[in-house]
């Protein structure tokens, strides 16, 4: 069983998915990337992008944010993020602010189960809303044994790979092994697939250190003939104590946040043109600091995007203002915008898929915006 504090400060992973075997739907497109980034614990959006707004010094005196990068005259960014204002200088990176799931009830279990299902209900479904929509964009694999993250589930035969502690088999043993079984077995064809991967990434020998995976991670999504989904998932952002302003515990995630936005951008090469990075988080943090320097639960949060598929570089936003009249609960920010609109959108944009179509596989039609022409380059 896994414990609570296991589950919010874990290790670092990433996840490729979207092997070069493809539809004869998917292959008349053009490759392009998408990396999803998964803040587990809460990624406080009024941190990594504060507001320019006095009020704010008033709820969060020992926390508040100085010395930040500069956005636009109502918002800036926190200083840790330094690869992403870099990208934002060059046109190519934005953010969502004011925005999440509409999830309200404060629950990490519940909210994280949400933010990958893409549902209504906590544990009601079974399949990722990035696992339909690879679906309905006609995009599969081979299918091997190892745990699929909920986010990528589906009723498609898709293919992932993610580093492990466990040790592999070498190369020639897989060989001998895969020679064993006929041609044409199932089994066969995905012991060949697994070979054709990066090793660091199947041995117990690979790093698990962010920049380490998201080089990795990035030189495989660059080939023609590579995955063309990534989910990296950082744990640790449950800062009920001690979270820190310019530095401490907050600060330092986001360092390593941006160390994967960097090493991507790097390793990604011309790619990166052809690639969306988004984050994803279940819930914000509330605004008021609380009496361990840290926040509570919230909902309102910030969505970071990144890569040569982004429009321009703005800070889009319903902005609710922090008057106390219009928090949620009279202490959160109020989320504006349901962030399955620019996921939805984001899916349509990389895999040239109808957003409707999407809208209507992958979000059961809720009332969703397609923000593709706001928000991404098509």
């Amino acid at each position: 069983m896994i414990n609570r504090r296991t589950f919010l400060t874990g290790s670092i992973t990433v996840t490729l998915l979207g092997s070069p075997l493809f539809s004869a739907l998917a292959e008349k497109r053009k490759k392009q990337n998408l990396v999803v980034i998964s803040l587990r614990g809460g990624m406080d959006g009024l941190s990594a992008v504060p507001p320019n707004d006095p009020i704010l010094e008033k709820f969060r005196p020992d926390i508040l944010v100085r010395k930040t990068l500069p956005l636009t005259s109502d918002f800036s960014l926190h200083p840790s993020l330094k690869n992403f204002h870099n990208a934002w200088n060059q046109g190519k990176a934005a953010i969502v602010h004011s925005s999440n799931i509409p999830y309200t009830m404060r629950s990490h279990f519940e909210g994280q189960d949400l933010m990958e299902s893409g549902g209504h209900k906590p544990f009601a479904e079974h399949t990722g809303w990035l696992g339909r929509g690879m679906e309905t964009a006609g995009l599969e694999g081979l299918a091997i044994a190892l745990p699929m993250p909920l986010i990528l589930r589906s009723k498609a035969n898709l293919d992932n790979y993610f580093p492990t502690k466990l040790s592999t088999p070498s190369p020639d043993i897989m060989k001998q092994v895969a020679a064993t079984y006929p041609k044409d077995s199932h089994l066969r064809s995905t012991i060949e697939r697994v070979m054709m991967r990066p090793f660091s990434m199947l041995s117990g020998t690979g790093s698990r250190k962010a920049f380490r995976l998201a080089s990795t991670a990035a030189k495989a999504l660059s080939k023609s003939d590579g995955p063309r989904v990534a989910v990296f998932d950082i744990n640790g952002f449950d800062t009920h104590a001690a979270q820190g302003g310019s530095n401490g515990e907050h600060a330092d995630k986001l360092y390593n946040l941006d160390k994967i936005f960097g090493k991507l951008r790097e390793n990604l090469g011309s790619t990166f043109e052809n690639t969306l990075i988004v984050t994803l988080t279940e819930f914000g943090r509330k605004v008021e600091q609380n009496g361990g320097n840290g926040t509570e639960h919230g909902y309102g949060t910030a969505i970071l995007m990144m890569g040569g598929l982004i429009k321009k570089a703005q800070v889009y936003a319903d902005w609710p203002g922090l008057k106390h009249r219009n928090m949620f609960e009279g202490q959160d920010l109020n989320a504006t915008i349901d962030a399955r609109s620019i996921y939805c959108s984001a899916m349509a944009t990389v895999f040239d898929t109808d957003f409707q179509k999407l809208n209507r596989h992958v979000f059961w039609n809720d009332q969703l915006e397609n923000l593709q022409d706001k928000l991404f380059r098509i």
